[in-house]
């Protein structure tokens, strides 16, 4: 579902199976996932947040995918409500990053009164990351 969901964003290959095994199972988790249904029919990945202009907890959905078969049936708001339900740290909002051209996940998290923040996520990775004094 994680590589489903890179082809659909137009992305390349996801991580190994290795690295995504060491990160969110090993001696120091950097994240949770969980997947709805049998068979699989979405998932959903993220950890926690922190706002220090509310001084409040949260949580970022990192990836959240459903099954083309599956959308529309109500599995990514049954998944959101589940990270509420699964996170440890008394998580008092959600953030998630969507594409503007991803229209209909737009219009969804609309529906569920998600607001947009008003910024853009940036990304320093690969040399400029490694070029930091």
């Amino acid at each position: 579902m994680l590589q489903a969901l890179s082809d659909h964003d137009g992305g390349g290959t996801v991580a190994s199976e290795a690295s995504l095994q060491l990160h969110g199972f090993g001696p120091r988790p950097l994240y949770s996932a969980l997947i709805a249904g049998e068979p699989p029919r979405g998932m959903v990945i993220y950890y926690p947040d922190f706002s220090t202009h509310r001084g409040e907890p949260g949580v970022y959905v990192q990836d959240i995918y459903v099954d083309p078969a599956a959308r529309g049936s109500g599995v990514a708001q049954q998944l959101l409500a589940a990270v509420l339900q699964h996170q440890t740290w008394g998580a008092k909002y959600m953030t998630l990053g969507v594409s503007p051209d991803n229209l209909v996940a737009n219009r969804f998290y609309d529906r569920l009164g998600f607001r947009h923040r008003g910024y853009d996520f940036l990304i320093l990775d690969g040399d400029h990351l490694k070029a930091l004094p």
